[in-house]
């Protein structure tokens, strides 16, 4: 169990410190964003080659990870490549100085290794259960389709409602978009707990710190808290969106 969690820690490493060099090449730290989804499949294909579960679970949990992973990249690549440095990131870069380039490897590439390890955690445990598969399985993978619905057709949305430049300035309120102002960062907790209900059927449930962990940082730092805090400088109806939509959890208009 531990050489092959520390196999993993390692990996990650090695990939973010890669990623980190070509950051210093590219002047472009926000490039880290785009191994967010393909970190959990090195971590996933370390585990997979390190333990000897349940067949069945081993194959859908492979494949519920790279699925998620695969689009994500894909989306935040379409995105971003060609945009420059994310102004999160530049922000960052400006008030770190000269200092910046080696500081960033720890507090931007290794930070992001560190808590992407620990949120994959129960990858490693539905990969390594011997358990037999049952019906809490089955219930986890429901809970991940849910959770990959609402990031997928969420992030679609926006997308086209991006390339419109008659919405320049204007708030998302239709779709998805109508029930909850963050429908991808909700899509994605869930898929958390998804993955997580899979590890507890093959018996890790101790692995639920992992999505804990993700659903605060998604709550509380660098997804809905961060987010909506320049969502409410640069868009002036954005005030009355948040008094109409729950900021998270899906639910009807106040």
């Amino acid at each position: 169990m531990i050489a092959t969690l520390a196999a993993a820690f390692a990996a990650l490493l090695i990939c973010t410190l890669v990623l980190w060099l070509l950051s210093l090449r590219m002047r472009d730290a926000s490039i880290i964003d785009l191994f967010w989804g393909p970190g959990f499949v090195v971590a996933g294909a370390v585990y997979a080659f390190g333990t000897d579960g349940e067949v069945l679970r081993r194959v859908l949990v492979l494949v519920l990870v790279t699925t998620w992973a695969l689009r994500l990249a894909v989306y935040l690549a379409q995105r971003n490549l060609g945009h420059g440095e994310d102004k999160r990131y530049a922000a960052m870069r400006a008030a770190g100085g000269a200092g910046w380039p080696l500081r960033s490897l720890f507090a931007v590439f290794w930070l992001q290794a560190g808590i992407l390890w620990v949120v994959s955690m129960p990858i490693y445990g539905a990969l390594a259960g011997a358990a037999p598969f049952g019906w809490i399985d089955a219930i986890g993978v429901s809970v991940w389709a849910i959770g990959f619905a609402f990031e997928a057709i969420g992030d679609a949305q926006l997308a086209r409602f991006k390339a419109n430049s008659a919405n320049a300035g204007k708030v998302l309120r239709s779709g998805l978009w109508a029930h909850t102002r963050h429908p991808n960062y909700f899509g994605e907790a869930v898929m958390g707990w998804g993955i997580w209900l899979l590890a507890f059927s093959a018996g890790a449930g101790w692995t639920i710190f992992a999505p804990l962990l993700m659903t605060f940082l998604l709550l509380r730092v660098s997804g809905v808290a961060l987010l909506e805090r320049t969502l409410a400088v640069e868009k002036p109806e954005y005030a009355s969106y948040v008094r109409e939509v729950p900021a998270f959890f899906p639910g009807r208009k106040k």
